[in-house]
């Protein structure tokens, strides 16, 4: 017991200080528990198949998909837009939506997600965005309450529950505790943030990189854009856009063939080319930019029919296709050379689709402008190909252009993210259909990858916070270890010792101020795996159901807004809100006394004792 305890202090010392990653902190702590005796190799191994880990990894590819297709954006960015200027509704709003996308993935993606949303929300409602990114980091924890997924420490209490032969939770069982903190969090919310969240001096991180609509806008390159779709009977198909000469003929540069393989938008797959030399089809649709005359002559002789633009973004889409700046260098060898001698197309994948020269723009007659160093080229073409141009020593490439292939969001697909969500949770919700919650998630997962609402099963894998479930599957058999020892039921037996004579409220009281204390100092998570053993310890010594205190535990754990550094939501605003430690002490500890009082009264009326 005294090893366990030595091996548990020492971890949660580690974990404070922060010098060293948490999952290493837990993985030390399981090599300890093995070296020293207390755990089996196997036991100290058997966290990383615990279910938990697995549904976990899961639930970050699910998530990933959410984000990538836009579903969880256009949410968000819908139900914020009904505010209009009323700086409460907005705030009210803010926080509901947060809490609607937070109950399916993780809160630090939610306010990732809605942080620059907010941000634009708030600008043109003339409001102080610090007034508004507080309650949103708030918002994600308290969204994570009402779903079984919605938070780990909701996944470790009803892991306890299972192990020790209890009812499992169901995936709404924490909806009503979900519902209460997030109206008590309004109602404490509203007036603290007017009083204690003033204007102040946002900081708002410079962009480093443009974006791809910025290098669309800045090169003009929706200018003189037209859609031309393939029809039935047009002399253009079987033909690639080079056989055409549609460049030497018409004058026109095709920016890319977009190709459909569904009309139905549930399962729809667009394809993108920007390379000319694929063969047309019926139904592809080119669009090009050009002077009219040549767009008509065009559309005519090859017997097409027009496609109308989307006014805001004259349809232009990134998906498979997309755009970079290069620098050419002073050493290159096409310095002095025109673009039409390099061959960029067949040589690279790529088309040029504009050139900067100091101030000056080179847009149109491209392939006999003469290159000089210097110059910055813009290129156009698939991203595995603009991935390759990082090699070449004749240029640099500008910015962080697959990180920004990583942010374009598969808007096609969201209907059929959004069906796949669905699925999940009917499956999850619904007790008479017979598949674990683990393996409704893994389908799920898979089901994301295949259907391609993920880019590929290495996006997949870019989505999974490995040292999340590395700390998961570390730390899990610390709780085998406090009941192998006896460690969790001596400190039971003293909670129980010190407050059981004053009744199972008393107890439960003091189960969630020492989870809510650990959180200063200790993440959410470990703070759960931690207390869950002793909270079942404590109910079996006083007789009563571990329901309530297990509730008490994930609330306490997930409801912690006194410190910037307790969950990664509260330190994500901190610097975009212009906030203080200090500040959150003003606004976050009014509202976690308030949630500990009413979940001390609310808990045992929702789970009886």
């Amino acid at each position: 017991m005294t090893i366990t305890l030595i091996i548990l202090a020492v971890s949660a010392l580690l974990f404070v200080s922060g010098r060293i990653r948490s999952d290493l902190v837990a993985i030390c702590a399981a090599l300890s528990l093995v070296l020293t005796g207390v755990l089996t190799p196997e036991e100290a191994l058997s966290g990383f198949s615990n279910p938990i880990v697995v549904m976990m990894a899961g639930l970050f590819i699910v998530g990933g998909g959410i984000f990538s297709t836009g579903l969880a954006k256009k949410t968000g960015s819908y139900i914020v837009g009904l505010a209009g200027n009323s700086e409460k509704k907005l705030l009210v709003l803010v926080m509901l939506a947060t809490t609607a996308v937070g109950a399916f993935v993780s809160n630090t993606g939610t306010v990732a997600l809605m942080l620059p949303i907010v941000v634009s929300m708030a600008r043109g409602a003339g409001i102080s965005s610090s007034r508004m990114l507080m309650p949103l980091a708030f918002a994600g924890s308290m969204g994570g309450m009402l779903t079984l997924i919605g938070t780990p420490p909701n996944l470790i209490i009803n892991e306890a529950l299972t192990n020790a032969g209890y009812t499992p939770l169901s995936f709404f069982s924490f909806t009503p505790v979900g519902i209460i903190c997030i109206i008590v969090g309004i109602l404490v919310l509203v007036p603290l943030t007017a009083r204690f969240l003033k204007g102040r001096n946002e900081q708002t991180a410079q962009r480093k990189n443009k974006s791809l609509d910025d290098l669309a806008q800045e090169y003009h390159i929706t200018d003189n854009l037209a859609g031309f779709r393939v029809e039935k009977g047009s002399p253009a198909i079987g033909k690639t856009v080079k056989q055409l000469n549609v460049h030497g003929l018409y004058r026109l540069t095709v920016i890319e063939i977009r190709r459909t393989s569904s009309n139905s938008k549930l399962l729809q797959k667009i394809e993108q080319y920007a390379v000319s030399d694929m063969p047309l089809m019926e139904g592809d649709v080119i669009y090009a930019r050009g002077p009219e005359e040549g767009a008509q002559r065009f559309l005519q002789e090859m017997q097409l029919s027009s496609v109308a633009l989307n006014k805001k973004d004259k349809s232009l889409r990134f998906y498979n296709v997309g755009m970079a700046e290069i620098l050419l260098m002073q050493s290159s060898n096409l310095v002095n050379t025109t673009v039409g001698e390099n061959g960029f197309r067949e040589k690279y994948g790529v088309n040029v689709l504009g050139i900067r020269r100091r101030e000056q723009y080179f847009r149109h007659g491209l392939k006999d402008v003469r290159l000089h160093a210097g110059d910055i080229i813009l290129v156009q073409g698939e991203w595995k190909a603009i991935s390759g141009l990082a090699q070449e020593s004749d240029w640099v490439v500008l910015g962080q252009p697959l990180e920004q292939a990583a942010h374009v969001t598969l808007d096609h697909k969201a209907p059929l993210a959004a069906l796949i969500m669905l699925a999940m949770v009917i499956v999850m919700a619904v007790d008479s259909i017979p598949v674990e919650p683990v393996t409704a998630v893994i389908a799920a997962a898979v089901l994301m990858i295949f259907s391609g609402c993920l880019r590929n099963v290495e996006a997949a894998y870019k989505n999974i916070n490995w040292e999340s479930l590395v700390l998961f599957g570390a730390m899990l058999p610390m709780a085998t270890a406090l009941e192998k020892t006896g460690t969790s039921g001596l400190i039971s037996s003293t909670l129980v010792d010190a407050v059981g004579g004053l009744g199972p409220y008393a107890l439960l009281a003091a189960i969630y101020l020492t989870t809510s204390l650990l959180t200063f100092f200790i993440s959410n998570t470990v703070t759960a795996m931690l207390m869950a053993p002793i909270a079942m310890a404590a109910a079996a010594g006083q007789g009563i159901s571990p329901v309530p205190l297990l509730m008490g535990v994930t609330v306490a754990a997930s409801m912690c807004f006194a410190s910037p550094f307790s969950t990664p939501p509260n330190a994500l605003v901190m610097s975009a809100g212009g906030y203080q430690p200090v500040d959150y002490i003003k606004v976050g500890l009014p509202l976690q006394i308030a949630i500990a009082v009413v979940m001390i009264v609310a808990l045992p009326l929702l789970f009886p004792f």
